[in-house]
């Protein structure tokens, strides 16, 4: 037991033997002893500050990390269009191997006049206490103002509840009407500038030690196409210190299983179509999901490599942005006569109906996981992890672990790993090394998932961009592609990268081999990247997808 009595995963505690342990909790425990963070190396700081262990040393390079997995995307009762009360989610959440996740309720006038946030820091307390061996934040879904969605979230401890009140009262868009974000409207530039200030605020309440700490991620950010290049920019720069990414897969990945949603419906539920507000600068083809992600991190070349680009880290995350689960029996309760969503802040409790209701979500951790590099277990442990950029995501357990080092050719020590920065003199020769563990057990679909593939993605860094609106990366591209097919158990891959003349970062991507074809950009580009699914017929088990953070190499002169 370690600091405010937070017991470990089950997987993580030497306490609890091996033969209780399903193969899953197997499996991550060994990773854990492979990393050499088994037992009390891994057992104590759960509401420390990140120890020196954690911060980049350059003789060995970064730490051996073990990887928690979790959701900062779930919504309960107390969102107007969900259904599941916090103990279901927790409940769920636990089943399906969760070791953290946020709960994050949309900001609107119900929610706020009923005093939602304090509301429901009583039941997030008690499903921290059902819950001990799990994470549970509380956090936001804020309406960013002329733009889309943000997860904001902070660690428990002072002001948690008082931060998300204040913030939403003063900073949502929803609220305060300020949702225009169409080129030309008279009110875009004040809904924008707020959006701004609203970031800076947040920052400043960490920095000044009102809340320990403060995160903030965008949300399905080209489900409506508003938001513009500029404006995510805009975003990260003014707060890099807590604006960390982006989605770069949507919730939502059961909403086009053949036969259950409709004919129009679409993986992630991108639905939609540009609209007056949308940024008139994106393509059609961007609406939609490419093998269940946002366009902008499906594109090689594309929104997210236009950022990286700039040689500034901007993570993505995946999640289940749950609300109504496919296939699920239960339905919303009935209102008391004379109660609303908007008088009392919270839908009634669910009932179980026997019968399956409309629904287009997973359970959190069911089939999108968010991987975070931690040498401590505790919450903030988990945000140093997030903002350090040790994140990779993957979709229906394709993977169950990978470990990226870049290192000199002949260099000493682990390297560095994802959201890390490799210094090298020009010339020198650069090595990644890749250790991947593939999956040992049945996935929630009942199959054993294979990797057919693994493709490595390098970008030029060229500096900040002229145009601020820029989404193409014309320097990047797929350099390298391992056929990995039948491989199975953990295996390292050696791939040299060659001489480093000018600075670049290095992601990774990998497939079932289901589904692919040219990328968005073109076969030069991206010879076998991620597509659309038809209208309709969007199986997400059968179109399965991994993706790493980068690791940037600098080139000193």
């Amino acid at each position: 037991m370690h600091r405010n009595d937070q017991p470990l995963p089950r997987w993580a505690d030497p306490a609890i033997p091996a033969d209780s342990l399903d193969p899953q909790g197997l499996s991550r425990r060994g990773l854990l002893r492979s990393a050499g963070l088994f037992g009390a190396a891994f057992a104590t700081g759960s509401l420390l500050a990140p120890t020196a262990a954690e911060a980049h040393t350059p003789a060995l390079g970064d730490p051996a990390l073990s990887y928690l997995v979790g959701d900062h995307h779930v919504h309960s009762v107390y969102s107007h269009d969900a259904k599941y009360t916090f103990s279901q989610l927790a409940g769920a959440a636990s089943q399906y191997g969760l070791d953290w996740m946020v709960l994050t309720e949309h900001s609107n006038i119900g929610h706020h006049k009923a005093g939602g946030a304090r509301a429901e820091h009583e039941e997030i307390l008690r499903a921290r206490a059902e819950n001990r061996r799990m994470l549970i934040f509380q956090g936001l879904e804020w309406y960013i103002p002329g733009a889309e969605h943000c997860t904001v979230f902070s660690p428990p401890g002072r002001h948690e509840v008082e931060l998300l009140t204040r913030f939403e009262q003063e900073y949502d868009g929803k609220l305060l009407g300020y949702t225009a974000g169409a080129p030309g409207h008279p009110d875009t530039a004040r809904n924008e500038a707020h959006a701004v200030k609203a970031l800076k605020w947040l920052e400043e309440q960490r920095r000044c030690g009102y809340v320990d700490d403060v995160l903030v991620l965008a949300n399905h950010p080209l489900r409506l196409g508003i938001d513009s290049p500029h404006e995510m920019r805009g975003w990260r720069d003014a707060a890099p210190g807590i604006m960390i990414g982006m989605e770069g897969a949507p919730g939502a990945q059961a909403g086009a299983f053949p036969g259950w949603a409709g004919p129009n419906s679409i993986r992630g539920e991108y639905v939609n179509k540009p609209s007056e507000n949308s940024w008139p600068g994106y393509p059609a083809a961007a609406y939609v999901t490419y093998g269940g992600f946002d366009w902008a991190t499906a594109t090689v070349g594309g929104l997210w490599d236009s950022m990286l680009a700039e040689g500034r880290l901007f993570s993505i995350t995946s999640n289940s942005d749950v609300h109504r689960v496919a296939y699920d029996t239960w339905k919303n309760g009935d209102w008391l006569p004379g109660q609303n969503f908007d008088n009392t802040g919270r839908l009634p409790d669910p009932v179980n109906t026997t019968q399956p209701q409309p629904g287009g979500d997973f359970w959190p951790g069911q089939f999108s996981r968010t991987h975070v590099g931690v040498t401590r277990y505790g919450y903030r442990h988990v945000m140093a992890g997030l903002r350090a950029g040790r994140v990779w995501v993957d979709h229906g357990q394709l993977i169950e672990g990978i470990d990226v080092r870049v290192n000199r050719e002949h260099g000493i020590g682990r390297g560095v790993t994802l959201g890390g920065r490799l210094r090298v003199r020009r010339g020198e020769k650069i090595v990644l090394n890749v250790t991947l563990t593939t999956a040992s057990r049945p996935n929630h679909h009942g199959e054993v998932p294979r990797l057919a593939h693994l493709d490595v993605i390098r970008g030029a860094v060229c500096g900040p961009v002229a145009d601020r609106d820029e989404w193409r990366a014309p320097d990047t591209r797929v350099v390298h592609t391992a056929d990995v097919e039948g491989r199975t158990g953990r295996y390292t891959l050696r791939i040299p990268v060659g001489r480093a003349e000018e600075s670049f970062y290095l992601r990774l991507r990998g497939s079932d081999g289901k589904r692919n074809g040219s990328g968005f950009l073109g076969a030069a580009i991206d010879p076998h990247g991620p597509i659309p699914h038809e209208p309709g017929n969007g199986d997400p088990w059968l179109d399965t997808w991994c993706y790493t953070n980068p690791v940037f190499v600098d080139v000193v002169r």
